[in-house]
């Protein structure tokens, strides 16, 4: 079994679409959407659910008002002001410290589990897909990268999958280091912009820091010949991998708004290059 991580660096390189590409290209292998933050893999793929499960990460204080002596003592010791005037907690503001808990006399707080999302296991037009949904403004992004990555690889050896093919978040933090350690192969996609070179310096430096071999594409690659020029010659300098470039094409678009993949939509070059870029990451 191989696992290869799709990275860009920054958002809107088009990491996504060429999971999506990836997807419909790549036989026998689970597709794993590790960007739990902004999930959007399954707007192309469409999965049909076919496991649910609940998250849960951290815990929440909660008062119970049969029990509480109404000393406000744990009014005076919030210092994340989750607490309010009426001796409830808002587990909008709690950071789970239990202090409130350890100082209450009546002992009528209690620390709960906090559930912060849930993950699914699902089948798609091209095959078993593991994604998530994280609450609004939750944490341990990182936790359930690696929840989710775990089942994925549990589902690959239970039915022989060779490959697991994973759309990392944007970035650098936690959730991209969660998704990226112990795979081998990371498929960087990157736009011929300062910006875009800048972030993907970050993720090859990153890749080294876990010695793992980095794959480079330029995507619309034509907006920009100089910038692009510039990336390669960085990848050349620093001994990573260029995968290919990918033109700018409105067919990328037309197919998006359409739930399509690349590989389904009317591009021929973009379908050819696609092709190139996986047989070098596949050799």
């Amino acid at each position: 079994m191989k696992q290869i991580v799709v990275l860009s660096g920054k958002g809107g390189t088009g990491k996504t679409v060429m999971t999506g590409a990836l997807a419909a290209l790549v036989g026998n292998k689970v597709m794993v959407d590790c960007d739990v933050d902004a999930a959007d893999l399954h707007l192309l793929l469409v999965p049909n659910i076919q496991e649910r499960h609940e998250f849960k990460s951290g815990q929440k204080a909660r008062i119970d008002p049969r029990a509480c002596a109404r000393c406000g003592k744990c009014l005076e010791v919030c210092r994340f002001g989750a607490v309010t005037k009426h001796l409830l907690v808002d587990p909008g503001f709690c950071e789970g410290c239990g202090l409130c808990a350890r100082i209450c006399p009546a002992h009528a707080i209690t620390m709960e589990d906090n559930l912060c999302g849930e993950w699914f296991v699902s089948e798609t037009r091209f095959g078993t897909m593991v994604h998530a949904r994280l609450g609004a403004g939750e944490e341990n992004s990182g936790k359930l990268v690696a929840k989710i990555r775990q089942a994925a690889k549990e589902i690959a050896k239970r039915d022989a999958r060779e490959w697991i093919i994973i759309d990392g978040p944007p970035g650098i933090g936690c959730p991209v280091m969660a998704s990226l350690s112990g795979v081998n192969a990371v498929l960087l996609v990157t736009e011929p912009t300062c910006s875009g070179l800048h972030d993907a310096m970050r993720v090859i430096d990153l890749g080294k820091h876990f010695k793992i071999p980095v794959h480079l594409v330029v995507n619309k690659w034509d907006i920009n010949p100089v910038v692009t020029a510039q990336i390669e010659k960085f990848c050349e300098d620093n001994g990573v991998a260029i995968a290919g470039r990918l033109p700018f094409d409105r067919a990328v678009v037309d197919a998006v708004v359409a739930g399509q993949t690349i590989m389904e939509g009317s591009s021929s070059v973009l379908k050819h290059e696609i092709e190139s870029i996986w047989e070098k990451i596949r050799k």
